[in-house]
C-alpha cells in the first residue's frame, strides 16, 4: 500500500451549517448545539458527506474521480475535533480512504474506490 495524500483538517461549526444549507440537511444533529447537547453525542456532529467532500478534493488534487465509492461512518466528528484524512493506494490498485480523529485514532470515515 502507499501513500497518496494525508492532510490534517478540524471541522467547524460554520462549516456544518455552510453543508446544511447548501444540501439541505439541517438536522438538528450538526446545526444546533443546544439540541446536540442533550443527544448521547453531546454536541453537534459532522455530516458524514462534509468529511466524503473534503476526501473527494483530494482524490481531486490528485487527478482521479472514482465512478464509484463506498463508505462507512463507524463514528462520529464533532466540530473543533482534528481529523486526519488519508488516501492509499491498495495492492490492487483501489484507493482506501480514512477520515481519523486525530486525538484518539478513532476511524470516522473508511471507504474505498
Amino acid at each position: 500500500m502507499t501513500l497518496l495524500a494525508c492532510r490534517d483538517w478540524t471541522p467547524t461549526q460554520a462549516e456544518f451549517d455552510a453543508y446544511a444549507a447548501l444540501s439541505g440537511d439541517d438536522n438538528p444533529i450538526h446545526t444546533d448545539p443546544a439540541f446536540a447537547a442533550g443527544t448521547r453525542f453531546g454536541r453537534t456532529v459532522s455530516h458524514g458527506m462534509l468529511i466524503q467532500a473534503q476526501l473527494w478534493a483530494m482524490l481531486r488534487g490528485l487527478g482521479r474521480a472514482p465512478a464509484q465509492v463506498a463508505l462507512m461512518f463507524p463514528a462520529p466528528a464533532f466540530a473543533g475535533e482534528a481529523l486526519r484524512l488519508t488516501v492509499v493506494l491498495a495492492e490492487d490498485g483501489g484507493l482506501i480512504l480514512r477520515a481519523e480523529r486525530r486525538a484518539d485514532g478513532v476511524a470516522v470515515l473508511e471507504g474505498r474506490a
